[in-house]
């Protein structure tokens, strides 16, 4: 069943009654997004009570309300820059106008995702957030990408941001006395993953192999962009805000992680098909929102910030007619060689935890190789390149492997978040996922971190006896 917009009303009621209704009965709805109109663009404008809305309760927010807040933030920084890039190369007046409408209601926008987030939650439970994000978002894409070598780069990204969530909550505890699951509420694991040490890469190894783009697959193509997104806007977060904290450890894991997600959106930038042109990419970028809002409005169980993403759902249509237009065009083309004529869905955000515990336990020890390759630590030849990054890097010490070490200074032991069966697998996992090469002298060795773990344990049993 397809339902037509109108275009002319901010809430089309009946519309989204119906959605609610088939989504309780166990249906997806599905619709071609290049039939419907959603808002004309001149009725886009908000005013300012509309763009600074309510930010919400951080001690009340459903952990998966948060991680949309954040990964729509990254999706729309993410438009409103492509389009400034875009808008430098428009010969015709006109249409460099209308972008440049497009581009600041996009900016209205990203301000009103961004600023749900309240004054109160610190830049550690934020992060902590970011990285839920990254850990279930690209752990449901690996699952539902339909390209083996994307979901092979999905994977492999996947657990060096599981890691950068378990390195955070180390500070998040000792410095503001936040349990992890404060933030993400038991539905994401936090333990050790692929050492953030191992994560710095001589980055031209990072260059994958892109898709074609006349055979890929939408989903493929929304997929990329939207992890992209998020990636990007992690970095640019840790950039700005990681100098807050006075903590010189802190600051420095900061840069560390900053430099990881450098990396990534390296990573993931590549495996899209460069001969793409830039009004496909605007296509592809309007198409993505649409195709995230859309979900987050599926999804949203607050009632306030469902409103939102039903809007913006509405807006991003506007603008995707937009932009089909503009492409056939420029391109004459259908628009629906590129994005097909079905939403897909980017992501269902949920718990990950099976998922990512076997992608843990296989490729913990899952390296880069020139050419696009995968390879394991033991085959790594010794001129690997990226030793001398890490070596040079890691040379006074890793922040990160500082956060475990101050971590069973304060506490025993490292901060974890997890069921028994995965806690006891810890040391064998950090024993999978050291290199030989290219070690920081700090590191926290497997027989390190089993001392700190008994000592935790004899901790627990001479409190036991007290009582």
């Amino acid at each position: 069943m397809i339902i037509k917009f109108t275009g002319d009303k901010i809430f089309h009621s009946l519309y989204y009654y119906l959605i609610a209704e088939n989504l309780q009965k166990g249906d997806i709805m599905s619709f071609n997004p290049l039939k419907e109109k959603g808002i004309s663009i001149e009725k886009q404008v908000r005013n300012w009570h509309q763009i600074v809305g309510k930010p919400y309760n951080k001690t009340e927010v459903d952990c998966y309300s948060r991680t949309r807040q954040i990964l729509m933030n990254g999706i729309e920084v993410e438009a409103w820059g492509f389009k400034h890039q875009l808008n430098r190369f428009v010969p015709d007046n006109n249409d460099k106008e209308l972008i440049a409408r497009i581009s600041r209601i996009e900016d209205s926008q990203q301000a009103t995702a961004n600023w749900m987030g309240p004054a109160d939650q610190s830049v550690l439970e934020t992060t902590l957030g970011y990285e839920q994000v990254a850990v279930d978002l690209t752990a449901w894409m690996a699952q539902n990408e339909p390209d083996p070598y994307v979901k092979e780069t999905f994977d492999f990204g996947l657990l060096e941001d599981f890691d950068h969530l378990y390195r955070y909550s180390q500070f998040a505890y000792m410095t503001e006395g936040i349990e992890p699951d404060d933030i993400v509420q038991g539905q994401t694991d936090v333990i050790i993953g692929r050492p953030t040490q191992h994560h710095h890469n001589c980055n031209g190894i990072r260059i994958r192999k892109h898709y074609d783009k006349l055979t890929a697959h939408p989903q493929t193509k929304v997929n990329i962009l939207t992890l992209l997104s998020g990636e990007q806007q992690t970095h640019n977060y840790y950039a700005e805000h990681g100098f807050m904290y006075g903590d010189h450890v802190l600051r420095e894991t900061y840069a560390e992680i900053k430099d990881v997600e450098e990396e990534h959106v390296t990573m993931y930038e590549s495996l899209i098909d460069p001969n793409e042109t830039m009004w496909e990419k605007f296509l592809i970028h309007e198409f993505t929102e649409v195709c995230n809002y859309y979900t987050c409005m599926e999804d949203e169980p607050d009632e306030r910030i469902k409103k939102t993403w039903e809007l913006f759902l509405d807006i991003e249509l506007g603008h995707l007619q937009a932009a089909a237009e503009l492409f056939k065009k420029y391109e004459k083309r259908d628009p629906e060689e590129v994005i097909g004529t079905e939403i897909v869905i980017p992501c269902r955000f949920k718990s990950q935890k099976e998922y990512v515990q076997k992608v843990l336990e296989k490729e913990v020890d899952k390296r880069l190789e020139a050419g696009g390759e995968y390879t394991t630590i033991k085959k790594l030849p010794e001129d690997w390149a990226s030793y001398k990054v890490q070596e040079k890097q890691n040379e006074i010490s890793s922040p990160s492997e500082n956060a475990i070490r101050l971590a069973g200074i304060y506490h025993d032991r490292d901060i974890v978040a997890a069921d028994e069966e995965l806690k006891n697998k810890e040391v064998d996992l950090l024993k999978k996922g050291l290199q030989k090469k290219g070690v920081a002298h700090n590191t926290v060795t497997p027989d390190e971190l089993e001392e700190m773990i008994q000592k935790e344990e004899e901790r627990k049993e001479e409190k036991e006896k007290l009582i």
